[in-house]
């Protein structure tokens, strides 16, 4: 994709994620993103099918650059300790830098069709691989205690999620800064992780 259309594309994809997160998905019209992306009706079309395939490609797009930056950091960790801490923390700070983009993961995406939701699955699968990955690590190197990975990521992925839930949906929305280091320590008893 050419600079200007790639520009375009993510402008595009920043409206919508506004005007999901302030409309709902379901009552947004497609002119709402348009406007807000400076872009005529027409040129939505351009780049997408239609609202669904915004909405994935939305997801798909930004849960592959939280990822990414997942990813980057974890690298720079030595121990099972520091990289679910990192995880928690980065989890954090991207959902509070994008409070948009977790109305819409979180209210919106829970709410879709079926077919929506089978659509946005890889990125989720990554991301609950990731976690897995970190896991099985931390119990090869006896660095954790974990009789079964996918029970534990189900956790460790549960609480980070049932975090973000609680802060998108409260009307006095509270900084997230300081919460990774409960979190953390709710993983650190229930995982018996060694320091």
């Amino acid at each position: 994709m050419s600079k200007p259309r790639e520009e375009k594309y993510q402008a595009i994809l920043d409206a919508a994620t506004e005007a999901f997160a302030e409309y709902g998905y379901f009552t947004c019209q497609v002119s709402k993103i348009a406007k807000l992306a400076g872009v005529a009706d027409g040129t939505i079309y351009l780049y997408f099918k239609n609202k669904e395939d915004i909405l994935v490609s939305l997801f798909s797009d930004r849960m592959g650059n939280f990822i990414q930056e997942i990813r980057q950091s974890i690298v720079k960790c030595q121990t099972t300790q520091e990289r679910l801490f990192c995880i928690i923390r980065t989890h954090f700070k991207y959902m509070e830098e994008n409070r948009s983009l977790a109305i819409v993961t979180q209210i919106e995406l829970r709410q879709s069709d079926p077919k929506i939701r089978e659509a946005i699955s890889g990125p989720l699968r990554e991301y609950f691989h990731l976690i897995e990955q970190v896991l099985t690590e931390g119990v090869e190197k006896q660095e954790i205690i974990l009789a079964d990975v996918k029970v534990g990521r189900q956790m460790f992925f549960g609480t980070l999620d049932a975090a973000i839930s609680d802060w998108v949906s409260s009307k006095k929305p509270r900084p997230l800064e300081g919460i990774e280091e409960l979190v953390f320590e709710l993983m650190r008893g229930a995982f018996k992780i060694k320091q």
